[in-house]
């Protein structure tokens, strides 16, 4: 799929889009380049969430010693053959095992070491008789069960060979997968480095909520909405910045180094005051302008050195919209996460018509009722609101005009993950 190709002479302000590119070359020119970060070394207790960066392989054994599986007592499962409530046997109890602090003595055959769970089970013996079907009395203990060898006790290496690879690289990081590699004693994982974002809030009208604002002053939602979505897809914050609409203090802020992406929010379609596009093109490379898609038809997306810039419609739902359909994927894939779709999707029947256009992307707020999929009567590119009372949403694709009722969707549910 061919890339449009931009110069520095690039201005449509005042003019309009003479053309718009497709959803999918957009995504073609983010995979191009988005390869994963370099990994960096970080301790456990930040991995939670990130990507791995190479697999982890085990250095020890777990266990590394043959371990009680339950309190009761130790011997040898031979021994105990034909044990029951009706043929109880008898041991002698030679003493006591507890984690971390073996039984240290001989262990001759017909003979019994009292353990607890996690305890070391003494050389010699094979198997560990549960507690309820055991008494002690006068350094004697009767079993009523009998246990075979190796019942009840976790052998060496059982859960995990040394040498094995337990987590491969690309693995992101899950509470139970960091509890695995501590049990391994490893204090330090390498991992892909999280993307830097720069976050750039243009428009002389948007003000910093919990300010004074004049009458035909606006409060700044996207900040908030964008720290949320870039936090939800592993990036970190490296600067926030409201510049008004002075074309300078955007042009320093796109071309300061130290971010892996720039999200410009605002300033990106054909008005006047929308200098982002041009300075792009200007300080770098202005790949796409205009995206066949509703809302976030104003998006674009270019570089300044390797850093990625995302030009975000300053429209609330237009910016939420092409920060998932764009900057979203770019920073998944930088971070070494998967593109897909950051939401959990489900299956429905759509019970009143969803209305789309060929040639174009789709995004449509839906309502999920009784009866199914429903869109929200209000949709502008401005009502941040359709949001929040929407369940989710449905992408219409460009070759499809719509679904009709009684059509199966994918929707996407805002949800918290």
């Amino acid at each position: 799929m061919p890339t449009p190709q931009r110069t520095a002479s690039t201005d449509v302000r005042m003019r309009g889009f003479t053309q718009r590119s497709e959803v999918g070359t957009a995504w073609a020119w983010i995979d191009a380049h988005t390869p994963p970060l370099a990994t960096e070394p970080a301790t456990l207790g930040d991995a939670i969430g990130r990507v791995l960066g190479q697999d982890v392989v085990a250095p020890i054994a777990v266990p590394e010693f043959d371990r009680a599986a339950m309190d009761g007592y130790a011997l040898r499962g031979g021994d105990t053959t034909g044990a029951s409530d009706y043929n109880a046997l008898e041991f002698p109890v030679l003493g006591e095992a507890w984690p971390g602090r073996p039984f240290e003595g001989a262990t001759p055959a017909g003979s019994a070491v009292r353990i607890m769970t996690g305890s070391p089970v003494p050389p010699g013996l094979d198997a560990v008789v549960p507690a309820e079907y055991a008494s002690e009395h006068g350094g004697r203990v009767t079993i009523t069960h009998a246990v075979a060898p190796s019942q009840h006790v976790g052998r060496i290496g059982e859960d995990i060979a040394r040498g094995s690879t337990v987590l491969a690289a690309g693995r992101r990081l899950r509470p139970q997968d960091l509890g695995l590699v501590a049990s391994l004693g490893l204090a330090q994982l390498q991992l892909v480095r999280q993307p830097r974002v720069r976050l750039l809030v243009t428009g002389n009208e948007v003000r910093p909520p919990g300010e004074p604002k004049g009458p035909y002053e606006i409060y700044d939602a996207n900040s908030l909405t964008l720290r949320g979505l870039l936090a939800r897809d592993g990036g970190l914050l490296e600067s926030h910045q409201r510049l008004g609409d002075d074309p300078q203090r955007i042009a320093q802020a796109l071309a300061a180094p130290g971010a892996d992406v720039v999200l410009v929010s605002g300033g990106s379609s054909v008005g006047a005051e929308d200098h982002a596009p041009r300075l792009l093109a200007t300080l770098g490379e202005l790949a796409i302008h205009g995206v066949a898609m509703r809302p976030s038809s104003p998006a674009g997306m270019g570089r300044i050195g390797e850093a990625l810039v995302f030009l975000l419609p300053g429209n609330p739902v237009s910016c939420l919209c092409a920060y998932d359909f764009f900057a979203g994927r770019a920073i998944r894939r930088l971070g070494g996460r998967a593109t897909d779709w950051p939401y959990r999707a489900a299956t429905a029947t759509v019970a009143r018509k969803i209305v789309s256009q060929v040639g174009r992307v789709d995004y449509v707020r839906v309502k999920l009722g009784e009866a199914g999929v429903e869109p929200l009567a209000l949709s502008g590119a401005s009502v941040l609101s359709s949001t929040t009372r929407a369940d989710g949403f449905v992408v219409a694709p460009a070759e499809s005009e719509g679904y009709g009722p009684g059509a199966q969707v994918t929707v996407y549910l805002y949800e918290c993950p």
